[in-house]
């Protein structure tokens, strides 16, 4: 489903203000879930979460944290529902043999940076994922208290933030921020325009600041190409700014809901409409996946451009997630 326009502006709309009843209801429902108290896992569990619904930018963040903690020399796993995927798991996923039909797309991208098990049962899952590494990295699942966290992020698109401050459907969070609050460690604010000289001493929690930045090579390929965007992602009007951002030349949009199953004559048809307009198709890592499961002979047709969260301070994150989850130098593997 394609995220609502209302959602995100500033002041509640007349149809916001109108279905608010079921989003109290709503988020009082999650809030009264997230109180509950999870299991503990074998080893530290970081998570990769955000307050709306999509969007926001987690799954690059998981990346970047997970290519972090390498670099430290620690095995991070990735532990997913694998949303949109019929396989309930847990299962170590497999890009050669895995799709997303079957684990999600999510999944697929992360297992191409470390392992990556899915489990609707979080708990299950992150007994497989303590086997496999020393360091459990959650891609979503702050709401979901079956499994205690060690250090909980809050993915935030600073473009956005949290929209009219509703809750599903009158707005887009997943419950009030005053109760997601006590269970949010740190937040992670990705905002392609902010100052580097940004500063959180007014925030009672550390605040981490960052952007996404698309693959300068690929970028620069596009440099003054007019363009024919694909995104089903949570907010895809974020992948035409990214375009625009790298410099490409006249943009179109073609946006489809969140975790879209392209068809084949959608794909057909989108080829074609790029060769009629005489654009170049470009579109996300998390969609050419997609695409791909779907019609392998013709996802050369479409560009990838991918992005990569940079975070402005990337020593003090990890000082951060080393002193919060206790890492040692006998935990490395």
């Amino acid at each position: 489903m394609r995220a609502p326009s209302f959602w995100w502006q500033p002041k509640p709309t007349v149809l916001a203000r109108l279905l608010s009843p079921l989003g109290w209801l709503y988020g009082r429902i999650t809030a009264l879930r997230m109180a509950r108290t999870g299991h503990t896992a074998a080893c530290p569990v970081i998570c990769i979460g955000n307050w709306t619904a999509g969007g926001a930018g987690k799954t690059p963040v998981a990346l970047a944290i997970a290519a972090l903690l390498q670099q430290h020399g620690h095995k991070p796993v990735f532990l997913s529902r694998g949303y949109g995927g019929r396989l309930q798991g847990p299962l170590q996923v497999d890009p050669d043999l895995h799709s997303p039909d079957e684990c999600g797309d999510e999944p697929l991208l992360l297992a191409r940076t470390a392992p990556a098990v899915i489990a609707q049962d979080r708990v299950a899952g992150a007994q497989l994922a303590s086997e496999l590494g020393n360091i459990i990295i959650m891609d979503d699942g702050l709401q979901n208290p079956s499994l205690r966290k060690t250090v909980t992020f809050a993915v935030v698109d600073g473009a956005v933030g949290v929209g009219n401050g509703l809750c599903l459907p009158a707005g887009p969070l997943r419950a009030p921020v005053a109760d997601q609050w006590p269970h949010t460690d740190a937040m992670i604010v990705i905002a392609q325009d902010r100052s580097p000289n940004h500063t959180s001493k007014t925030m009672p929690k550390p605040v981490f600041v960052g952007r996404l930045d698309p693959d300068p090579a690929i970028a620069a390929s596009l440099k003054g190409r007019s363009v024919l965007a694909v995104a089903g992602i949570g907010r895809p009007e974020k992948f035409l700014l990214t375009l625009q951002h790298a410099g490409a030349g006249a943009c179109t949009l073609r946006a489809f809901g969140d975790h879209h199953r392209f068809t084949r004559s959608e794909i057909e048809t989108l080829i074609r409409d790029s060769r009629q307009m005489q654009t170049q198709l470009v579109t996300t890592s998390k969609d050419h996946v997609r695409i791909t499961a779907c019609a392998p002979d013709l996802a050369g047709q479409f560009m990838v451009l991918p992005v990569q969260f940079v975070a402005e301070q990337n020593q003090a994150l990890f000082a951060f997630i080393e002193k919060a989850c206790g890492l040692h130098e006998n935990q490395k593997m």
